[in-house]
Formats: structure tokens, sequence, C-alpha cells
């Protein structure tokens, strides 16, 4: 009986301790499987309650909450890509005021590929398949992911928007949900704060779990191979591993240096999203042919969008010949 009596002592201090030191859980309308992920995304300032004891995880949750909601969570920013200006909201969507308080978080969203359409409504709900699919593409700026290489069969899968099913067969495959009993994916159904947490905190772990070495600057994880044609030409080849055979490579162009290399400019080509293919890491080329006295190195492209600088600052000079990019026979 003592014994138990200095068990529960333990436990209430080593409550208080852990409580005083920053856990800044307190919410009391959570169950169970919420605790964790909500405290954790709280803790590091990605979520917050309506009041102090009320996280109201039932509600539904809309795109000012999400967008901004995954934008921190999963690190979006815009410091890889150069500006002619300071880009605003409303240099890409009409709903969403300059000073809105989610402003900020659209614009790096959007710059950073995820699907937001212009005249979005930042006050509508999200739907189950849209979350995920703007989660997985927030899980794709990350890098290459393993993936099982399975196909989830969903008992509701006809009700999946064509444009949705490969980053619903993810949102499984990578666990980040877990499929009930009867096999129902509801993706028409509104998400719920409590359940975008979760989400949102099991992403942040599986891309954690599988984080890799810093990727060398500018070069990303595309490798350059060189085949000789003849004493003249060689043929380059950029390859690099993709989430699934939908992604592609695509060279955009070549910048010659004085220094002798020939800077090989690329840009990772989207799936098409009204087909499905396999969940497996797949290793996507793209060739081109360059004179031999060039040393071919790989540039990722500039995008391209409203209040982002086109092309390459570079002031080197381009080719002065049309025989240092060789056209294949």
């Amino acid at each position: 009986m003592k014994n138990k009596k200095w068990i529960t002592l333990m436990s209430t201090a080593a409550l208080l301790c852990s409580v005083s030191a920053g856990s800044a859980y307190a919410f009391s309308d959570v169950d169970a499987a919420e605790k964790e992920p909500i405290s954790a995304l709280q803790n590091r300032g990605i979520v917050s309650g309506v009041d102090s004891q009320h996280f109201v995880p039932r509600g539904q949750i809309s795109y000012a909450q999400t967008v901004s909601m995954i934008v921190k969570g999963m690190k979006l920013n815009l410091n890889t890509v150069k500006f002619v200006k300071k880009p605003v909201a409303s240099d890409y969507f009409t709903n969403v005021p300059n000073d809105a308080w989610y402003a900020e978080s659209f614009v790096i969203a959007k710059v950073n590929g995820l699907d937001l359409p212009q005249d979005i409504d930042p006050n509508a709900a999200v739907t189950k398949e849209k979350y995920a699919d703007l989660l997985i593409h927030a899980l794709d700026t990350k890098g290459v992911f393993p993936t099982v290489k399975m196909l989830i069969l969903f008992a509701d899968e006809d009700q999946i928007d064509s444009e949705y099913k490969d980053e619903m067969q993810r949102i499984y495959l990578h666990k980040i949900a877990n499929l009930g009993e009867d096999r129902m994916a509801h993706p028409k159904q509104q998400m719920t704060r409590g359940e975008a947490a979760v989400w949102l905190y099991n992403t942040i772990k599986f891309a954690e779990a599988h984080a890799e070495a810093p990727e060398t600057p500018q070069q990303g994880d595309v490798e350059v191979s060189v085949e000789k044609v003849s004493d003249e030409v060689n043929k380059v080849i950029l390859s690099r591993q993709m989430p699934h055979p939908g992604y592609g490579l695509q060279i955009t162009g070549i910048r010659f240096q004085e220094d002798g290399t020939a800077v090989v400019q690329y840009q990772v080509t989207a799936p098409d999203p009204d087909k499905m293919y396999p969940q497996v890491v797949t290793e996507v080329k793209a060739a081109t042919y360059v004179a031999s006295k060039y040393k071919p190195v790989a540039e990722p492209a500039v995008v391209t969008l409203p209040g982002v600088l086109g092309g390459s600052s570079s002031s080197e000079p381009a080719a002065s010949t049309v025989s240092d990019i060789v056209q294949p026979q």
C-alpha cells in the first residue's frame, strides 16, 4: 500500500513537471487519439484552440486555417524563388485580401505548387480528398519518399475525384490516415479540426522519419552522367528518383559559361491528374547533346509565376556557336 502511494505521488510529480516544463496541452475536449498530435502541434506553434480550454476537434476547418497550418507544419517558404518584387496575395487570388492574417501562407503555398484556385474562398470548408491533395503536395516539397507498391481498394472509390485518387492512395499508404473496417474513405466529407491536426502530425512524423541528407545547392538529387558520342560530342543524361512513374524530367535550356561548364537547366513535370500510377519509386531521365569541350552540371530552372523573375540571373555568356549544342541525328 505504501509503495502504491509512492508511485502515485511520483506520477503526479512527473505530470506537474511535464506541464511546468512548457507543455501547452490543456484542451479538455479532445479524445485520447488526438491528444498527442494536437499537443505536439500546439507546442510547435502550428495550431491553437478557440480558447485555453477548447480545441473544438469536431468543428469544420476552413481553407484559411488549413493552408496556414500546412505551411507552418511543413515549413514551406519562398527561400528558393527569386522575385522581381515581393509577392502579395492579389497576385494569385481574387478573394484573399493582402492584409488577411492568412495571406502570406496562401502565397507561400501557391508558389510551392499547392493547388489553390484563383477564386478560392478562404472561409469555405475543406473536404478530405482536397486536404489529402494539399498535404501530399506539401510533403513532396520535402523530397522523394518510398511508398509500398500496393493499391488500396476503397469501398467508395467511385466517389473520389480522379484528380485526387493518387493523393488519397498515398495518405493511406504512408499511414497518415488509417482506413476503417468498412474501407470507406469518405472523400467528400468535410475535414474536422481534429482530423486535420492528426493527419498533419502524422505527415510531419513521416517526413522527419525519412529525412535525407541535405541536398547539394542547386543540384538537388539529380544525377548527371555523360556518354561519349564522338570526340566532339557527348550525350548528357539527367536522372532523378520520383515517387511514381507519372512524374517526369524535362530539360528547359543550357547555359554555357566561360569557365568551361555547360549548365543544363531542368524542371520536374507533374503527373496527369486523370491517370492512376503505381506507387513505386521510379527513376526518370532526360537527355541532351553538348560539345565535349564543356563539363555539364545540372541546375533547377527558375519558376515563372506572377511576380517571379523568370529565366536565369546569370551574367555568363551563352554559347557563341551552334556547335556547342548538338542535335541528335
